[in-house]
């Protein structure tokens, strides 16, 4: 039998069909096309299964569930999607929703706990008992997973770690807090950093980089600007690896994991991200002088552990 997981995002919702041995081997998408109601979401939901089944050449009939990884707040006790602000969500009977338009048992969870989870079977976190899995898009996502099972406290709502506050009374986020975390270390806030920098430094190489038009500013362009030589984008990338340092050395002075993992676009710069982030982690935990020490590494999966964190929810 095979599982299927399903990655429901503000973009797009990718689903795959998960074998025995944690491999997608069928795949279907379709726009989510917010914002609209959640009934016509669950239709194109229903529809990308399809696709996946059909691109793996199973029978439906082979599928033993499905699991669903989405933005926002789950109450599985009574099967809901509580909150899920980017969704426009709110108290959403999602598990009913699925399971009428499949007829297969369904199963439902944030969408970072849901990609913590396919790290952990089976990509950074393999083997580790205690695994965090840190996202780095639209905002920061986070992901515990202990003895192979996913922490959410005792309501399902725990993890939120991108709100945790990193500078009392900083930048409004869409929480109601100041100065979480998610507002400096995001994606969305090193472009954010970048255009301000930008602005200020007419000269600087990022101009270039984006053709003088700052809507094709992304979470690259400081980090390429940077290779060439540009000390403002510098500045740039060494204020936002500084964020990223001090909520990750909050992390690791929390739970002392074995391993955290870092995903998201950001991800891609490598070492040139990933060394100076562990220099600053290294110098700042509490656990300096330790013999057991957290791992920090990239991400093995990008955009497959949603899929396959989902698929094993079930």
């Amino acid at each position: 039998m095979y599982k299927i997981g399903v990655d429901l995002g503000g973009t797009n919702i990718a689903v795959g069909v998960v074998d025995e041995n944690y491999r997608i081997i069928g795949r279907g998408k379709r726009k989510t096309a917010l914002p609209r109601p959640a009934d016509e979401i669950f239709d194109d939901i229903k529809a990308a299964i399809d696709l996946a089944i059909a691109d793996a050449g199973i029978s439906p009939d082979e599928v033993s569930s499905i699991g669903v990884g989405a933005p926002g707040s789950v109450n599985k006790e009574k099967r809901l999607i509580e909150y899920a602000n980017n969704l426009g969500f709110n108290n959403v009977p999602a598990y009913s929703m699925l399971e009428e338009r499949t007829g297969k048992p369904c199963f439902f969870e944030n969408d970072a706990n849901a990609a913590a989870l396919g790290e952990a079977y089976a990509g950074a976190g393999k083997g580790a008992k205690s695994f965090i899995a840190l996202t780095f898009g639209t905002g920061v996502g986070a992901g515990i997973v202990i003895d192979g099972k996913i922490y959410t406290g005792f309501n399902d709502a725990g993890g939120e770690i991108g709100h945790m506050v990193i500078c009392v009374d900083g930048i409004p986020c869409n929480c109601g807090r100041r100065g979480c975390w998610e507002e400096y270390a995001s994606a969305t806030a090193l472009i954010s950093q970048t255009k301000k920098m930008m602005n200020e430094h007419p000269e600087s190489k990022m101009w270039k980089i984006v053709d003088n038009d700052p809507a094709k500013i992304n979470g690259r362009t400081p980090f390429q600007a940077m290779y060439q030589g540009d000390a403002p984008a510098k500045e740039v990338v060494d204020r936002y690896i500084y964020y990223m340092a001090a909520g990750i050395t909050n992390v690791v002075n929390i739970f002392q994991p074995e391993i955290i993992c870092i995903g998201g676009g950001i991800s891609h710069e490598g070492d040139n991200l990933l060394n100076p982030v562990k220099e600053i982690v290294a110098k700042e935990r509490y656990t300096k002088y330790a013999d057991k020490q957290t791992k920090i590494c990239r991400a093995a999966l990008g955009n497959d552990a949603g899929i396959i964190g989902a698929a094993l929810l079930g």
